[in-house]
Order: C-alpha cells, then structure tokens, then sequence
C-alpha cells in the first residue's frame, strides 16, 4: 500500500458485547488489526483461535488484538461462542475500514468474480502508525510472525 510508517486510517467499529472501539482512543497501546474474509469458516476459524491463544503474550508488549470482516456484530458473537474465542470482533458492514485499509479486493473462485476481504494484518504503533503489515497472508505461522515483530517494536 504506502511506505512503511504511515498514519493509519480511522477506526471506529461496532464489536461483540455491545461496545465499539476507536482505534484512536487506544494510545499509547500498540494495535494488531487482522482483517479476514468469514465467521465459521476453517481458515478464518484458525486465525481467531491462533490470535486467542496468543493474546497473553501480545498483551505483554502492551498490544491489543482485533478481528474484523464484514459480518455482523450478532455473528461474531455466535462465531466467539462457539469457538470459544477471547479476541475482540470488529464490524465493518459497509466495509469503509477494509477500503481504507486496502483490504478490500476483486477476487475470484470456481471462475466467478467477486468482492471480498484479502486476509491481511496491520500493526499499528502507540502514536498511531502502521509500521508492519502482511498481505495475502497465509494462516499457518502467521500470528508467531506478529508476535516476533511486536516483540521488535
């Protein structure tokens, strides 16, 4: 996308519980926004639990995790139910933070062309800049890369 570090876009995202987080309101908390394309679905199912997993040791580098893709607020809170999931889900039902973020692509499958979510992550830094991103990612080992690159952080 841009140049590494650049001002992340606004956030400001309905979440499971009845609440919302503003991205700027978390200073000087490092951020971890993984963006991925379905609830209940075998990758994205992977995903959420490697981040659930790993959550104590991102909070010891002072870091907050998020989910977001496009599904409901009500489906986040089946899909954190039923996997037992203790990260955070964010909504973007109009996907305006997954176009900011640039996350937001032409895809295809089974020779039909659709929008949808590029599975991809964002690290943002206390002040508020993205300094490390993953595009295209690949589930199995990513969230041991995020860890390592907070660590560095």
């Amino acid at each position: 996308m841009n140049n590494l570090p650049y001002p992340a876009p606004n956030v400001h995202l309905p979440r499971n519980g009845d609440e919302s987080v503003d991205l700027s309101e978390l200073k000087p908390s490092n951020v971890v926004l993984f963006f991925y394309p379905r609830d209940n679905t075998g990758g994205c199912t992977q995903e959420a639990k490697d981040f659930t997993d790993s959550l104590p040791e991102f909070q010891k580098f002072n870091t907050k995790v998020f989910g977001i893709s496009k599904d409901s607020v009500k489906s986040h809170e089946n899909f954190i139910a039923t996997k037992q999931l203790d990260v955070p889900l964010l909504s973007d039902r109009n996907s305006d933070v997954c176009e900011r973020f640039g996350v937001w692509k032409e895809k295809s499958m089974y020779g039909k062309t659709f929008f949808g979510i590029e599975r991809s992550t964002f690290i943002i830094d206390g002040v508020g800049n993205v300094v490390r991103e993953w595009r295209k990612v690949k589930v199995s080992g990513h969230v041991d890369n995020v860890l390592e690159a907070v660590k560095d952080l």
